[in-house]
């Protein structure tokens, strides 16, 4: 996304729009410390010009930093071509296992944290840092090719960041989710968990599942007396879906960052276990995602839903 070769502001700006007619707000955006490390100018030139799009489509933007999910050994340069139906094919974890397990070399990563943080940190094209995404997942998919430490190091590299992003001080909210767990006893809590929660000005948190298990997850958070942010959310076949989910959230005062958008050469209209069961068509229903490349929506009464409850419930001000 955020390499010169592959750059595309006007795919980004059709795609905001369809966003933006949904009702939406906010949009979370994953970026890549080898981007910055290999073209730093244009790296940030980039990164300005999509909160522009983004701004110009009444979209604030939730940016995240570093990312423990799927490929560890992320390369730069031409990406290879998606895997034929199979969920986040190509998806690469930031920073890789070689820099994640050296002390020395996460050293690298402050000043691109702090450079991009502080270049941005009282605009209001900016609406919160979300320091890490799932540092601890296991990744089955690359379990042989993962480091096996990896949840010790990814703790050091949160702590790290934590560290360097209050150096910063931006004005917007710093967050690191929790994905996996209840957390209804904090005794029971990882000590990763544990620095998440403690350690955010807003509470986030991942939940793919029923509305009843949200709505005990939730009650869980509530007693860190912070806002809450759902920043991973909606998968169709686990129960998880806009009717009921997103009126829930908005009646409750909840943001919800669903997965998902265009399905596209991330493929996350498949479900994750494309890993291992080949698909020979699309699932009915999606597992992510809302619209087809052309625009199309996956459900049409889907997004009927959508723009009645974000009309009703979620203007920004």
């Amino acid at each position: 996304m955020w390499q010169e070769a592959s750059f595309d502001p006007g795919t980004i700006d059709r795609e905001l729009g369809m966003a933006a007619s949904l009702g939406f707000t906010s949009l979370r955006v994953f970026l890549h410390d080898l981007v910055y490390q290999h073209e730093r100018t244009g790296f940030l030139q980039r990164l300005d010009r999509f909160l522009t799009l983004a701004h110009r489509h009444g979209l604030g933007t939730l940016l995240v930093f570093f990312d423990g999910v799927w490929d560890p050994h992320p390369r730069p340069g031409a990406q290879p071509e998606p895997r034929p139906r199979v969920h986040n094919s190509r998806w690469v974890q930031s920073p890789g296992a070689e820099i994640l397990r050296d002390p020395e070399r996460r050293k690298t990563l402050r000043p691109y944290l702090q450079q991009v943080m502080d270049a941005l940190r009282d605009d209001p094209r900016v609406d919160g840092w979300d320091l890490f995404n799932e540092p601890d997942n296991p990744n089955p998919a690359y379990a042989r090719v993962e480091i096996e430490d990896k949840e010790a190091c990814a703790l050091a590299l949160l702590r790290e960041a934590l560290g360097w992003a209050r150096e910063v001080d931006p004005s917007q909210p710093l967050t690191t989710g929790v994905w996996h767990g209840t957390w209804s006893d904090p005794d029971k809590l990882t000590e990763l968990q544990r620095l998440s929660l403690e350690s955010s000005d807003v509470v986030s948190f991942h939940h793919y599942g029923s509305l009843g298990a949200l709505q005990h997850r939730v009650a869980s958070l509530r007693r860190y007396g912070r806002p809450l942010l759902c920043t991973e959310w909606m998968a169709r076949g686990l129960g998880s879906t806009f009717d009921p989910h997103l009126g829930w959230f908005a009646d409750e005062n909840v943001g919800a960052y669903c997965w998902g958008l265009v399905a596209g050469r991330s493929q996350t209209q498949y479900p994750w276990d494309s890993w291992v069961k080949p698909y020979a068509e699309e699932p009915d229903p999606w597992h992510h995602d809302l619209y087809r490349p052309d625009g199309t929506p996956f459900a049409p009464a889907e997004i009927d839903f959508i723009r009645t409850v974000t009309r009703r419930h979620c203007a920004k001000p």
